[in-house]
């Protein structure tokens, strides 16, 4: 299990390979963090499925749809872009062509992915359970696809 040193900004994922362990950077994206942690907390992710899965790149998931075409009944959020790289196991929020489009879908990289570096906002890091990570089915978009089973905050798993 991960060792987890701020429980207010570690999200605990089941997801249908395994646990996944995340810890949120609100030093990086405060607003971003604020709005996951709200989402999670009104149980917004439980159930939803990693809609867009691509080999060597990222697993998608956040849209209530299914589809990559929804967000949560919140206003999109202004874009904290900052110098930290998309690296393996880096958390970054899905977004449409306007930088100011993230709302509640996320992805998390595979493998080093520099190119979204400073245009897409990094808000975590996975900790622990990026092997489960590894093993969601792929696709665009993924038939029968895996999905997160419940989201918690560290803090209110206790």
């Amino acid at each position: 299990m991960a060792d987890i040193k701020d429980p207010e900004n570690t999200l605990l994922i089941e997801t249908t390979k395994g646990p996944v362990v995340i810890a949120m950077r609100p030093d990086l994206a405060p607003k971003h963090v604020e709005r996951i942690k709200q989402l999670v907390r009104e149980k917004f992710y439980d159930g939803i499925v990693f809609h867009r899965v691509i080999e060597g790149f990222m697993a998608q998931t956040g849209c209530p749809k299914g589809t990559g075409t929804g967000g949560s009944s919140y206003d999109n959020l202004p874009a904290e872009f900052s110098a930290e790289p998309h690296q393996r196991g880096v958390c970054s929020m899905a977004r449409a062509s306007s930088p100011d489009s993230a709302n509640s879908q996320f992805f998390i990289v595979f493998d080093d992915a520099g190119f979204l570096d400073k245009k897409y906002t990094v808000w975590g890091k996975v900790i622990s359970g990026m092997d489960n990570v590894d093993k969601i089915k792929r696709g665009e978009p993924v038939q029968n696809p895996d999905k997160m089973i419940s989201v918690k905050v560290a803090a209110d798993a206790a």
